[in-house]
């Protein structure tokens, strides 16, 4: 198993994105980035702790490539957005990838490269940001898998 951490946006639309894809063996939300110890959810959206909101993922390489799950996360949001996912803003909400290798950097640049050089946003620049993975501080209890608790399958991601 390896693990992944993507910021794009409010977690719970994305968990349920991830935690679809066949070969994710586990999903989890919570907060990265900041620079408060054991934030909650209620500090990071002050916007104060520097923390993002993002889903840490437990994946089979075997089954799924670090490479699907970027373009599942391209996909996700809109990574031309600075610190906003749609009505949401602040740097909680920025398009972050944290990545816990050299080959994932490595991989995640080539894939914004490669989305530059195509045009794929055009003519907006992709603001998202690679960064060391760092303590990955897990969100509530009732942010975990928070829409399919509810009988939902998707909100505004």
């Amino acid at each position: 198993m390896e693990k992944a951490t993507f910021g794009a946006g409010c977690f719970w639309g994305v968990e349920v994105a991830f935690a679809n894809i066949p070969g994710v063996a586990a999903t989890a939300v919570g907060y990265e980035g900041g620079k408060t110890q054991a934030p909650t959810y209620k500090d990071v959206c002050t916007d104060a702790t520097g923390h993002a909101e993002v889903v840490e993922v437990d994946f089979d390489p075997q089954r799924v490539s670090y490479g699907q799950l970027l373009d599942a996360f391209f996909s996700l949001h809109d990574p031309t957005q600075l610190n906003r996912q749609g009505p949401d803003w602040g740097t909680q909400y920025r398009s972050a990838i944290f990545v816990h290798s050299d080959a994932q950097k490595a991989e995640a640049e080539a894939k914004i490269a490669e989305l530059t050089a195509t045009g794929s946003f055009a003519p907006r620049k992709i603001v998202t940001k690679i960064e060391p993975a760092q303590t990955f501080w897990k969100a509530e209890d009732y942010h975990q898998r928070y829409l399919e608790k509810r009988g939902l399958a998707s909100c505004h991601i």
